[in-house]
C-alpha cells in the first residue's frame, strides 16, 4: 500500500535464528519455548507507525498535564477547597500512589490483551477523570475532585509503561530509541503545560466565586481535549502493524501465547542483578524529578512571594529543556549504542544541575532560576528515555512493558518518599536543606550506575542475526544469562527451543 516501504537492513532487536539451523535452550529450570520457523516473514516500516506514537503521545500529554494542575498553583487551591499544604501534594502524589499497587496487573494485561486495549482503556479512564473535576468545582466538593485525580492516575499507570512497546512493535531497530523519545515527549509535554497553563487560566483572586469560574474553565478544557483523543483512539488507534517491523517482532508473534509466563518473566527480571541496579538508579533520578516538580510551588514562592505565573514558567522551562535534552538522548542512542556511558554522563550532569540550583535559588535572580531550572531540566528529564531503553537492552528479549513497568514503578516509590521527605525538610530547615536532600541521593544514584554491567542483549542478538546471515553462526555461543542460551547446533537437521 502507498507510503509503506520494505526494510532489507538486520535490526538491532531480531534474532533471525532458522529453527532448523540452530539450538535455543532456555537456561536453569525455565520452560522451553517452541518458535516456527520466522526467516521467510517479510518485514515492512509503515507511514503510520507515525501517527500511532503521535497519538499516544497526545493522550498521555493531557494525562500528565493534570498531575501537576493543582500542585502549580498549590495556593490557590488550599484557598479554595480550604485544605492544607500537604493536602494538595497529594493531588500529585497520587500519581505516583496508584501507580504501585496497580502497575503489575496493567503490565499483566498489557501482555496478554495488546496495545489497542491499553489505550482504550487509559483514555477512558481519564476522559471520566476529567468530567468528575468539572462536577467538583464548589469548595465543600473536595472529595469529588480527588476522586477525578483518581481516576486519571489510574490511567496513567496504563499510559506509562507504553513508550519502548509502541517502538518495538511499530518501528525498525534504527529508530526505535528516536521513538520512545517521541513516547515519552507527549508526558513531558504534557507536565510543561500543565506549569504554564493552570497560573494563566486561574489567577489568584479572592472572590470565590470568581475563582470557582476560572477553575471550571480550566477543567471544561480539559474534558473537553480529553474526550475528543478517546474518541480518536477508539476510532483509529492500531494494535499492530499488518507486517513486522523487524525480525524479532516477526519471531515474538509466531510465540505461542499459552507457552508465555508473565510470573516466569517477573522473576527472571528480578534475578537480572544489571536490571536490578538500573531499577535503583532510574527511581532516584525520577524520583528526585516528581518531588522537584510537585514542590516546585512552595521553592519559588518561600523566596520570591507572589510570583505563581513565574514559578509556571519556570517549571515549563524545566521539562522544556527535558523534552530537548530526551530527543537529542534518544538519537544520540539509535546512532551510538552507547547506553551505559550515555546513561551515566547525563546522571552525572542531573545532579550537578540540582546542586547548582540549589545553591542559587535564593540568590534573589529570577532569570538565574529560569537558566539553572532549564540545565538541570534537560539533563534530569533526558534521563527518562534513556532509563526506558537502557533496560530493554539489559533484559531483553522479555517484554518491553514489564521491564519499564518496574522502572516506572521504583520511580513512584522514590517520588512519594522524596516528596513527602522534602517537603517535610523545607517546612522546618528550608528550601536549601531539602534540595541539598535530593542531591545526596543523586549522587549515590550516580555511583551505582557506574556498576551496572553494559549486558546490552538486543545488540549482541543483533550481531548474531547479522553473523547468521552470512552463514558464519557455527562455533558461535552467546549467552543471555536470565532467559536463553544459543549454542551450536547438534545437528544440522533439529532445533530445541
Amino acid at each position: 500500500m502507498s507510503g509503506e516501504k520494505e526494510n532489507p537492513s538486520l535490526n538491532d532487536s531480531e534474532i533471525n535464528c532458522n529453527a532448523e539451523e540452530c539450538n535455543i535452550e532456555e537456561v536453569r529450570t525455565e520452560p522451553r519455548i517452541q518458535v516456527n520457523n520466522s526467516s521467510d516473514t517479510p518485514i515492512k516500516l509503515y507511514k503510520r507507525r507515525w501517527f500511532i506514537v503521535l497519538l499516544f503521545s497526545s493522550y498521555s500529554l493531557c494525562n500528565s498535564f493534570q498531575w501537576i494542575q493543582y500542585g502549580i498553583i498549590n495556593n490557590i487551591f488550599m484557598k479554595f477547597y480550604d485544605v492544607e499544604s500537604f493536602t494538595i501534594d497529594w493531588m500529585s502524589m497520587i500519581y505516583m500512589l496508584t501507580y504501585i499497587p496497580f502497575i503489575f496487573p496493567v503490565t499483566w494485561l498489557l501482555d496478554k490483551k495488546g496495545l489497542r486495549v491499553i489505550a482504550l482503556v487509559a483514555t477512558a479512564l481519564n476522559c471520566a477523570g476529567t468530567w468528575i473535576k468539572v462536577a467538583s468545582v464548589r469548595p465543600d466538593l473536595f472529595p469529588v475532585t480527588m476522586l477525578g485525580q483518581f481516576c486519571c492516575s489510574l490511567a496513567q499507570v496504563f499510559i506509562l509503561g507504553m513508550p519502548s512497546k509502541i517502538a518495538s512493535v511499530w518501528f525498525g531497530s534504527e529508530e526505535v530509541s528516536t521513538a520512545c523519545s517521541i513516547g515519552v515527549f507527549g508526558n513531558q509535554l504534557g507536565i510543561a503545560i500543565g506549569f504554564l497553563v493552570p497560573p494563566i487560566l486561574v489567577p489568584n483572586v479572592e472572590d470565590m466565586n470568581e475563582l470557582a469560574y476560572h477553575i471550571r474553565i480550566m477543567f471544561y478544557i480539559t474534558a473537553g481535549v480529553a474526550t475528543f483523543l478517546f474518541i480518536l483512539v477508539v476510532t483509529v488507534f492500531q494494535e499492530r502493524p499488518e507486517l513486522p517491523p523487524t525480525k524479532a517482532q516477526a519471531t515474538a508473534r509466531l510465540i505461542p501465547p499459552e507457552q508465555y509466563s508473565y510470573t516466569a518473566s517477573i522473576l527472571r527480571l528480578l534475578r537480572n542483578k544489571p536490571f536490578i541496579l538500573l531499577i535503583v538508579t532510574y527511581g532516584l533520578n525520577v524520583g528526585c524529578f516528581y518531588a522537584v516538580g510537585t514542590l516546585l510551588n512552595r521553592m519559588i514562592i518561600d523566596h520570591y512571594p507572589g510570583e505563581e505565573l513565574n514559578a509556571g514558567r519556570i517549571g515549563l522551562t524545566i521539562v522544556i529543556a527535558g523534552m530537548v535534552g530526551s530527543l537529542i538522548c534518544g538519537i544520540w542512542l539509535d546512532r551510538t549504542k552507547t547506553y551505559k556511558q550515555t546513561t551515566l554522563a547525563v546522571y552525572l550532569m542531573s545532579f550537578i544541575g540540582m546542586l547548582v540550583y540549589a545553591l542559587t535559588l535564593n540568590l534573589g535572580h529570577l532569570w538565574v532560576v529560569f537558566l539553572t531550572a532549564g540545565a538541570l531540566g534537560f539533563f534530569m528529564t533526558g534521563y527518562l528515555p534513556l532509563g526506558f531503553e537502557f533496560g530493554v537492552e539489559l533484559t531483553y528479549p522479555e517484554c518491553e512493558g514489564t521491564s519499564s513497568g518496574l522502572l516506572n514503578c521504583s520511580a513512584q516509590v522514590f517520588g512519594i518518599i522524596f516528596t513527602i521527605s522534602q517537603g517535610k525538610i523545607m517546612d522546618t530547615y528550608g528550601t536549601l536543606a531539602g534540595n541539598i536532600f535530593l542531591c545526596v541521593f543523586l549522587l549515590i544514584g550516580s555511583v551505582l550506575t557506574g556498576f551496572i554491567q553494559s549486558d546490552l542483549r538486543r545488540q549482541k542478538a543483533n550481531q548474531l542475526s547479522r553473523t547468521t546471515a552470512d552463514g558464519q553462526l557455527a562455533g558461535q555461543q552467546l549467552d543471555y544469562g536470565a532467559t536463553a542460551l544459543i549454542k551450536k547446533p547438534d545437528s544440522p537437521s533439529s532445533a530445541k527451543i
